[in-house]
């Protein structure tokens, strides 16, 4: 399940996914208007997860001072979107992607080895996952920043001084 890696300079493919109020979030919408910070992670209410997500909401302000939405894709649904955001007070717009056609062609999708214990020992197959990547996309829907397997801690305070710098 190999996808090609996006690039700086391409036009950001486009999509629409329904976020955690089960409205359409389509990407073009923001064409003109703002920057978009978009992440993939692999899943709600996990310690990177809800890190990343966290740092992305407390930086909010400084996100929109810059004219920047962020924007948080995993596979899972809208209710389970729902009930992270509201556990943690996020402040991100999730997008539920359980098909994975947004994923797949932001090339965030690998084949992850999973062991699992059977009566017959310890058993590993693979499974889809998502990589921890972020792409900025400017007002003009080109790519700005494309980061594929990124660490979460600190990683949104990154991605806003590469906005600052993005003049």
């Amino acid at each position: 399940m190999q996808f090609e890696p996006l690039v700086v300079g391409m036009e950001a493919p486009h999509f629409e996914l329904p976020d955690a109020d089960m409205q359409t979030f389509a990407l073009t919408s923001q064409h003109g208007k703002n920057n978009v910070v978009l992440y993939f992670y692999p899943r709600d209410d996990t310690p990177g997860c809800t890190l990343e997500a966290n740092e992305f909401s407390e930086l909010d302000a400084d996100f929109a001072a810059l004219a920047t939405i962020v924007v948080g894709v995993s596979r899972d649904d809208c209710l389970s979107h729902a009930t992270f955001r509201d556990k943690y007070g996020l402040s991100v717009l999730l997008l539920s992607d359980p098909d994975a056609r947004a994923c797949k062609r932001y090339g965030v999708m690998y084949e992850k080895e999973v062991s699992t214990e059977t009566d017959r020992g310890v058993e590993v197959h693979k499974k889809p996952s998502i990589k921890r990547s972020t792409f900025i996309i400017d007002k003009h829907g080109k790519l700005r920043h494309v980061a594929y397997g990124v660490q979460a801690h600190g990683h949104a305070q990154e991605i806003l001084n590469l906005l600052k710098e993005m003049k």
